[in-house]
């Protein structure tokens, strides 16, 4: 049978543990082994924990006795992984039936696949869960399909398009690539996703995978703006020095990376312009600029200066 390791990180999360623990122990047509982490939490966790280690023989807890942090964590339970693959599941988020059963079997029929993910949902405290499709059925064909990783890399190089509790990893790639970076705190996902991809093309399961929980002490939701666009600059820019010539020494698939990122920036630049918000949307347009020498040829540049001519809200030069 397919074994997956599922490696659960907790902080403060008593509340959503048990669900999270159970999503992946539930899992039909896969042997899978939870190990749960506790980073020195002040809940409820370290029983919670316990209870689901007494109640389940293929789950373990462990807790630390200082807390160590989030990346230092992620690092730890991928030191432990023997299984064939490997998911790093946040107890606040939780699997949607035959999640793991749908990824393994993708990366079983395609050895050259590197990890898996999916589409989810998102939950907020107050809302109604969203849906979250990271491809469109323009991009992929409906079902499970593999991108090359080239493809990949172009299409996630300025937005993380890998929602985490989705992403299906193979054990042996994981551990070629190594851990998460201590200092990425923030964008370390989406560096790890591009990494990845330089060792194996991405399979994408066009299904309901998993549910990513928005909330007020989420990591995801406290950071925005230019620090978070700079945050993902930075993450691909390690990942540019690090792991683009192991595709493309050529350099050609760095200039199309910081040509999407660069309309990324226009993007949201023209997002502050709908706002009224002149002068971040010029910090936006500039930000762009400097990034990429091709950016005055892009679409979305001409839609951002379109944008200013129709409504009379030229940016302003900067100095």
């Amino acid at each position: 049978m397919i074994t997956i390791d599922v490696v659960v990180p907790c902080y403060n999360y008593a509340r959503f543990l048990r669900q999270a623990v159970e999503s992946a122990v539930f899992q039909d047509g896969v042997d899978v082994r939870v190990l749960v982490i506790d980073d020195c939490s002040s809940d409820q966790t370290p029983q919670v924990g316990a209870a689901l280690a007494h109640e389940y023989p293929m789950v373990k807890f462990t807790r630390h006795l200082s807390n160590k942090g989030h990346v230092a964590t992620f690092n730890e339970g991928i030191a432990t992984l023997t299984a064939d693959y490997f998911l790093l599941l946040s107890a606040d988020d939780y699997l949607l039936p035959g999640a793991l059963l749908r990824a393994a079997q993708l990366m079983e029929s395609r050895p050259e696949v590197a990890f898996v993910f999916g589409r989810a949902f998102l939950l907020g405290d107050n809302h109604a869960p969203a849906a979250m499709v990271p491809l469109t059925r323009g991009i992929t064909p409906e079902g499970a399909c593999v991108l090359p990783s080239r493809r990949f890399i172009a299409l996630s190089s300025a937005n993380n398009i890998v929602p985490t509790p989705t992403a299906v990893v193979r054990t042996r790639a994981q551990l070629a690539a190594g851990g998460y970076r201590s200092d990425l705190p923030h964008t370390g996902d989406m560096e790890m996703w591009l990494r990845l991809a330089a060792y194996g093309d991405v399979g994408y399961v066009d299904a309901d995978q998993a549910v990513y929980r928005l909330h007020g002490t989420n990591m995801s939701i406290a950071y925005d703006g230019l620090a978070d666009l700079e945050a993902r600059r930075m993450a691909l820019a390690i990942f540019i020095a690090d792991g683009a010539q192991r595709i493309d020494p050529t350099g050609a698939l760095e200039r199309e990376c910081l040509h999407r990122f660069s309309g990324e920036a226009f993007r949201m630049a023209s997002m502050a312009l709908n706002r009224g918000e002149t002068k971040a949307a010029a910090r936006y347009r500039d930000y762009g600029l400097s990034i990429s020498p091709t950016a005055r040829f892009s679409t979305r540049w001409l839609k951002l200066l379109a944008k200013q001519v129709l409504h009379h809200q030229m940016l302003p030069v900067s100095q």
